[in-house]
């Protein structure tokens, strides 16, 4: 159960899978730079857009950690990925792993194509901010 309250305009369809907004009322906010599916000693175990994805949100979790914060003060997330055909031929796998890592919390997210990321073997990279109620 997340500390924040989702927020969805009345008489809109409910965000499925993600939250149109969120609003955290107070506490100290994390903010994670662009994080990306390599291991913490930069190592890619994982050339797929799928693989990838779970260690990303491993390694955001293991940021956060370091904050004293859990996935559920996640507020928004931004997703850059390289291959929307990939991504979009994955969700279920996608999806298994942000359930396993995250839960079913759905903060505000955004996914967006580029062209690439700075690391080459890169399929994703995701910023992150939480905010730790006081």
């Amino acid at each position: 159960m997340t500390p924040h309250q989702f927020l969805n305009p009345d008489g809109w369809k409910p965000a499925k899978g993600y939250a149109n907004g969120m609003l955290a009322a107070e506490g100290r906010v994390v903010a994670l730079g662009g994080l990306i599916g390599w291991n913490g000693q930069q190592v890619f175990e994982h050339a797929d857009l799928a693989g990838q994805f779970g260690q990303t949100l491993e390694n955001i979790v293991a940021v956060l950690a370091e904050a004293g914060a859990r996935p559920e003060h996640l507020v928004r997330l931004t997703w850059y990925i390289t291959d929307r055909e990939e991504y979009l031929s994955s969700l279920k796998e996608i999806g298994a792993h942000y359930r396993r890592v995250i839960g079913r919390h759905f903060p505000a997210m955004a996914v967006v194509q580029v062209a690439a990321l700075m690391e080459i073997e890169a399929r994703v990279e995701i910023e992150a901010t939480a905010v730790l109620p006081r």
